[in-house]
């Protein structure tokens, strides 16, 4: 037996099949694939809902390879741009998009970034709490809410209305209880217990004050008739009651004095004509 010759040498090659039945890592591509393709789909439907019309066009022409691509072609400032759809950072709040221009240096330095839409909803909110504290003073003094601050007698002087401007406390002359001594402007008794508790209400809220006096006619036309110097000095009277009572300086819009221009009834000299007028002014009527 021959030991010189090598035993020649065999190499099996063994071919290993990956994934073991699992098609490899294919499916991840895919898969990954399939999620993209979705987040553009709800990226997409998220910009219909909460662009306008121009800024969609502005994203279009961003993304259009046939037209030349401006730096602000996607909206903005800019001489070529509309609206920037990220100017106002509430589209995902309000999902209607940023309907107004892009906010100016001036209003981000007032902090006015917000659309007009958010604005009026503020201000809608503000009268609405407004309207209920105006309407509480009013159920306060005239006792619609099963209570009242005044006496039956002080009661009687009263009538309170809502209107427009305000609330409305008027305060009037009685036949039997006037609310000045004589034909002066010194308060009887009954006008410093009601001005001393309207004073106290009206101190319940901010709301600026308006005052008006009227008097009843005279008998007979006088050369020099006092109704409208008295008027007005009844109204400046009330208004130093009402500051005892707590009511700031400030707070005074207006002081008027209607002589006998504006009678309660139609009796031009009937005491119910001497009256006086309380407002509590809303805040967008106070100038």
């Amino acid at each position: 037996m021959a030991h010189g010759t090598n035993a020649p040498v065999i190499i099996k090659r063994k071919k290993v099949v990956g994934g073991d039945g699992h098609h490899g890592g294919a499916w991840k591509v895919a898969y990954a694939d399939f999620v993209t393709a979705m987040m553009a789909f709800f990226m997409l439907m998220w910009l219909l809902n909460a662009t306008t019309e121009k800024q969609r066009k502005g994203i279009a022409d961003y993304f259009n390879p046939t037209i030349p691509v401006n730096r602000v072609s996607g909206g903005g400032e800019g001489a070529f741009g509309g609206d920037s759809v990220f100017s106002e950072r509430i589209l995902s709040q309000t999902g209607t998009g940023a309907a107004q221009p892009s906010p100016t240096p001036e209003r981000q330095a007032r902090g006015e970034v917000g659309s007009e839409q958010d604005a009026r909803q503020k201000n809608d909110a503000l009268a609405q709490a407004e309207a209920e504290a105006l309407r509480e003073i009013e159920e306060l003094l005239n006792g619609k809410s099963g209570e009242t601050v005044f006496s039956e007698q002080l009661l009687r002087h009263i009538a309170t209305r809502l209107t427009d401007e305000g609330l409305i406390v008027e305060i009037f002359d009685l036949d039997d209880a006037p609310l000045f001594v004589g034909d002066g402007t010194e308060p009887m008794p009954v006008l410093d217990e009601l001005i001393a508790v309207i004073g106290q209400a009206f101190t319940l809220v901010r709301n600026e004050v308006a005052v008006a006096g009227h008097v009843s006619a005279r008998p007979i036309v006088l050369a020099d008739n006092p109704v409208w110097d008295l008027s007005t000095a009844r109204a400046h009277a009330v208004r130093r009651l009402l500051e005892e009572a707590g009511l700031r300086q400030d707070r005074f819009e207006r002081i008027t004095g209607y002589a006998d221009r504006k009678p309660a009834v139609s009796v031009a000299m009937a005491p119910r004509n001497n009256r006086l007028e309380l407002v509590l002014l809303r805040s967008d009527t106070g100038n």
